[in-house]
């Protein structure tokens, strides 16, 4: 199967993961807790689902789904590359911090989010 995403941001510049942390679109200020965006190269990206005459960012909780859709086949990949020996890391979710498919217990829901641990 084929999704369309874009990457729609990698490395971060301490200036920028600052005014992300004042606007409140991240919990970590740069300085005392440092954004995995920080680090060189990224360790961390925001993707978002693209289709064509749609708003992934729009709210809507029907928009909301395909940022969920998105990351359990990114997911699914990553395990079986992991489990193959491909790759060395495993992936976490800003829709799901902990990794224990429960969404309930977010505090901060950060959906385009994804980086290797």
């Amino acid at each position: 199967m084929q999704y369309d995403f874009s990457i729609i941001e990698g490395h971060r510049t301490l200036e920028t993961q600052q005014k992300y942390f004042n606007e409140g679109k991240s919990t970590l200020d740069g300085v005392n807790k440092k954004s995995k965006h920080q680090s060189y190269p990224s360790l961390a990206a925001d993707i978002m689902p693209y289709k064509k005459g749609t708003n992934a960012f729009s709210g809507d909780e029907l928009d909301n789904r395909r940022f969920y859709m998105m990351m359990g086949m990114v997911k699914s990949i990553a395990h079986k590359l992991l489990i193959k020996g491909e790759i060395t890391h495993r992936v976490r979710f800003g829709l799901d911090w902990d990794g224990d498919d429960t969404f309930k217990d977010q505090t901060f829901h950060d959906l385009p989010h994804v980086e290797l641990v």
